[in-house]
């Protein structure tokens, strides 16, 4: 292989491209094999019907887990923000090795 393919990347198959078209539709029977094996099929079309019946409720569940992602990556954020202040700086390499340690000193004692 090539820099450039390897840097830039080949092409993307039309999926009706004869050359191709044998190898899509392996690839398409071999997902649908493991969605139906995986029971994911089910699962989508039963989210699929709720979404249709109660779109107002699907709508805030959906956007309840996105606004509670973002508080809980901003509550990490500024937690670690603070610990940076108030702690001495350590990488988390030192910090395991630091409880390791510990760990290791109180089980000699048992």
């Amino acid at each position: 292989m090539s820099w450039k393919k390897m840097i830039i990347g080949e092409n993307m198959p039309d999926k009706d491209d004869p050359k191709y078209q044998k190898r899509y539709e392996s690839e398409v029977a071999a997902g649908r094999k493991t969605a139906r094996l995986l029971k994911i099929d089910q699962a989508a079309s039963g989210v699929q019907r709720f979404a249709c019946k109660h779109p107002k409720w699907f709508l805030t569940i959906v956007f309840t887990i996105v606004v509670s992602c973002l508080a809980f990556n901003i509550y990490r954020m500024v937690t670690v923000s603070r610990m940076q202040k108030t702690e001495q700086h350590a990488t988390a390499t030192k910090q395991q090795e630091k409880l390791l340690k510990q760990k290791l000193h109180r089980n000699d004692h048992r």
